[in-house]
């Protein structure tokens, strides 16, 4: 049996955890992609594809303090961050000035339909429950353009811990999960998605860190299992 937050309260221990290290995650994060070149290929081609389709705004969900967000805007996209946390946004804010940075959850995502041409969620579903899943890619299929492109970047493999200390010592309650490739690939299969490549890597950034590129299905009924 689990132990620790429960399913039922983690979006309110996930922001809780993330306001308190807000600074400190800054601190420890900034500079992760300087030492992740296959990371930084992933986000080129990603950038790239949304360029090719004539641009338009990319949504950083879960965007922490807004590294990745910015390293989208030095390469070309008009990339804007969301995040659960208040704190981590107020860093972003102060980090990136002249980006954009709103407070939000994935689990209720307030942007338009189909109003975005690209979305990723770096290292952001780690968290999320496995019930919570298939409601938050819907979120995203509902806001991405058809044929848009989606970028995951996740824990590989399986289980989970539960985190309570990290970034200077700081106290945390949060579950950190790890998955399949394939369940991931099944996920976003139900919710609309194709997935066109993935990957595993072993970096600054994650010790296996999967990469998925996936884009919204342009036609076709949502798959239900």
């Amino acid at each position: 049996m689990e132990t620790g937050p429960g399913t039922d309260n983690w979006l309110h221990h996930t922001r809780t955890s993330y306001d308190t290290v807000a600074t400190s995650y800054a601190d420890h994060t900034r500079h992760l992609l300087d030492d992740a070149p296959g990371e930084r290929d992933v986000l080129a081609r990603f950038a790239g594809l949304v360029r090719a389709r004539g641009g338009g705004p990319v949504a950083d969900v879960g965007c922490g303090t807004g590294r990745v967000t910015a390293h989208l805007n030095r390469l070309g996209t008009d990339a804007f961050g969301t995040d659960l946390s208040p704190g981590m946004i107020e860093v972003a804010r102060r980090e990136h000035p002249g980006l954009r940075f709103d407070t939000g959850s994935m689990t209720d995502l307030a942007l338009p339909d189909a109003s975005v041409s690209g979305l990723i969620a770096w290292y952001t579903l780690i968290h999320v429950p496995d019930h919570e899943i298939g409601p938050v890619l819907a979120h995203f299929r509902r806001v991405l353009r058809p044929g848009g492109p989606l970028l995951l970047a996740f824990h590989a493999g399986d289980g989970q811990r539960l985190k309570t200390e990290g970034y200077g010592g700081h106290p945390m309650n949060v579950r950190v999960y790890h998955r399949r490739h394939d369940r991931m690939a099944g996920w976003l299969d139900d919710a609309g998605f194709t997935v066109d490549t993935h990957t595993t890597l072993t970096s600054a950034e994650s010790k296996r860190g999967g990469i998925i590129l996936a884009h919204r299905r342009t036609t076709g009924p949502l798959r239900n299992r």
